[in-house]
């Protein structure tokens, strides 16, 4: 199964409360921060959400 990499890349401070809840449950929780997840529609939907905010990467493994 293909995997995505995602860093954040800008700050959540000024965003609104979903799109915070969503980068941590992502388990981003600062600048630079990157977390290996599964590529399924459920974290395609979390990225999509917060795509303003993450740079995603796809692993091939």
């Amino acid at each position: 199964m293909a995997k995505l990499k995602v860093t954040q890349i800008k700050s959540k401070v000024s965003e609104k409360q979903n799109q915070r809840d969503t980068l941590r449950s992502l388990g981003l929780k600062r600048i630079g921060d990157s977390v290996v997840r599964d590529d399924t529609p459920q974290n395609r939907g979390y990225v999509k959400t917060v795509a303003h905010l993450v740079k995603v990467e796809e692993i091939d493994s």
